[in-house]
């Protein structure tokens, strides 16, 4: 009997532990944060959408490669003053853009987690407006990221692989376009998930799809060199994108969510930028309005800077700015309307096509866009003032279209799409043999050579991780030199 009610007590004893075990692993269950796989898609796509605006389009990328644009000058003696003067230890060093290539892949990494998702067994299985903003996003992060660098990991990325391979610019522009393909199709199923959380586009597929399209365009621009047969192809991407009502990607940075404008907050944070006299000259050459926004005395001194001035970029507080520098309201492109109307523009004009009706709508898109966010301290650009404009630019760009037409982009990117403006000279170059927009900061040449990046240099993180871009990188006193000798696909290079 004693036996018994040992056996017993121990049974009981054993039960208590195992309901105590269950008890404490549902009382340390967090249910409040979820593990990231049960937290629903869309909740992620407003920080892609961010992310993708302040730190991909709109962050270091884009600063230093407005000097080597030379549409803002790189002043305050530090790092854009060391970029304006094309100081090799910081335009070949891998640690000058390695949060921008940190922040890219990890942002690609939350849409890959996004579309995974968003597929068969997901949680957000079926959610294919999800979807297709994942998919849309993730063409245009990448797109960044190849079109700056090159040749980068792509296809082995986010498999738990150490040090995925690199794989060619040619085969990641195809992924793109099929992201986009895919992107459309999901939008044109008509599932609307998203709601509040897309802080782009309000939920509006419409313009997601013409989102979608108008990246096409571009990135079929981009290759143009590499087969100009694509050139029709651009003009129905493009139309395509008008036709859906697209009216331009951006991001309004007081929508609740973002906060100041991602220029205005490095200016007023390191007044490293500047006005400068190769746009500048332009705009007075043209008699343009715009000019009054792009050149404003801000400091008391007025002085434009000429490019690659080695006092001025050493000095602070001293050169003319751009009044949208001081208006963190003014909202951040991804894609601006304009940009579209010059691709077809640009398209039509190469094909010995009529393009003055693009031409004209690019430029008064370009006008209003610098109205609204630049006439910090002047009035905004009237009607009367573009209608004047359009009639004096008219003779030149009847004189040379394709000139004139690269020329009014080249202006209308000042404002923060720069990036695209390095891509077009990159491009322009290798098509061409030259831009029509001369750069003349005399520090692109030196007695060793080339001192413009025809790319930009890989990541330290991976330079010192993943023994493939090591040696891509390259070692001892030619490490990241390839960048000033060696072309992207697309403008004509093998890497």
């Amino acid at each position: 009997m004693k036996m018994k009610y040992l056996f017993a007590a121990s049974l009981t004893s054993l039960l208590m532990m195992s309901c105590s075990e269950d008890m404490m692993d549902r009382i340390n269950e967090d249910k409040a944060h979820p593990a990231a796989a049960a937290v629903d898609a869309k909740y992620q796509i407003t920080d892609a959408e961010v992310a993708t605006a302040y730190s991909v389009v709109n962050g270091s990328y884009a600063w230093y490669v407005s000097s080597y644009t030379e549409q803002i000058f790189g002043t305050g003696n530090n790092q854009l003053k060391n970029a304006e003067l094309r100081n090799i230890g910081e335009t070949a060093a891998a640690a000058t853009f390695n949060n921008e290539w940190n922040a890219t892949y990890l942002n690609l990494f939350n849409l890959y987690q996004i579309i995974e998702k968003c597929g068969e067994g997901g949680v957000s299985e079926g959610q294919a407006d999800v979807l297709g903003m994942a998919q849309t996003l993730s063409a245009l992060n990448w797109g960044v990221l190849t079109d700056l660098h090159g040749d980068v990991p792509f296809s082995e990325c986010f498999q738990n692989i150490s040090a995925p391979k690199i794989d060619k610019q040619e085969d990641i522009y195809k992924a793109i376009f099929d992201l986009l393909d895919a992107a459309i199709a999901n939008f044109e199923a008509g599932e609307k998930n998203a709601g509040s959380q897309d802080i782009i586009f309000k939920g509006d597929l419409d313009q997601w799809i013409g989102f979608a399209h108008a990246l096409k365009a571009r990135y079929l621009l981009h290759t143009m060199g590499r087969n100009s047969s694509v050139l029709s192809e651009v003009i129905t991407e493009a139309e395509a994108a008008l036709d859906a009502g697209f009216t331009g990607a951006t991001l309004d940075v007081f929508n609740g969510v973002t906060a100041d404008n991602a220029w205005s907050a490095y200016f007023w944070s390191r007044e490293y930028n500047g006005s400068c006299t190769t746009v500048d000259n332009l705009m007075l050459d043209r008699d343009d309005p715009r000019e009054a926004i792009y050149n404003i005395d801000y400091w008391g001194g007025d002085v434009v800077a000429e490019p690659g001035d080695q006092e001025l970029a050493m000095a602070t507080e001293v050169v003319n700015v751009p009044q949208w520098l001081d208006n963190g309201a003014a909202y951040l492109h991804l894609f601006s309307k304009s940009e579209l109307y010059f691709i077809i523009a640009e398209a039509k004009a190469r094909l010995g096509q009529d393009a003055s009706a693009e031409f004209q709508l690019g430029v008064v898109a370009s006008m209003e866009d610098y109205s609204a966010t630049g006439a910090v301290y002047t009035p905004a650009i009237t009607e009367q003032e573009i209608t004047d404009y359009l009639a004096g630019i008219q003779p030149l760009f009847d004189a040379d279209p394709l000139k004139e037409i690269l020329i009014q982009k080249y202006i209308a990117q000042t404002r923060d799409e720069q990036i695209e403006t390095y891509n077009d000279i990159r491009r322009c170059n290798y098509v061409d043999g030259g831009y029509p927009v001369e750069l003349t900061n005399p520090n692109n040449t030196s007695s060793a050579g080339n001192r413009w990046p025809l790319r930009l240099p890989y990541g330290e993180s991976d330079v010192q991780s993943n023994p493939n871009i090591a040696d891509a990188f390259g070692k001892g006193s030619e490490a990241g030199n390839y960048i000033f000798t060696e072309n992207v696909w697309w403008a004509g290079g093998s890497r």
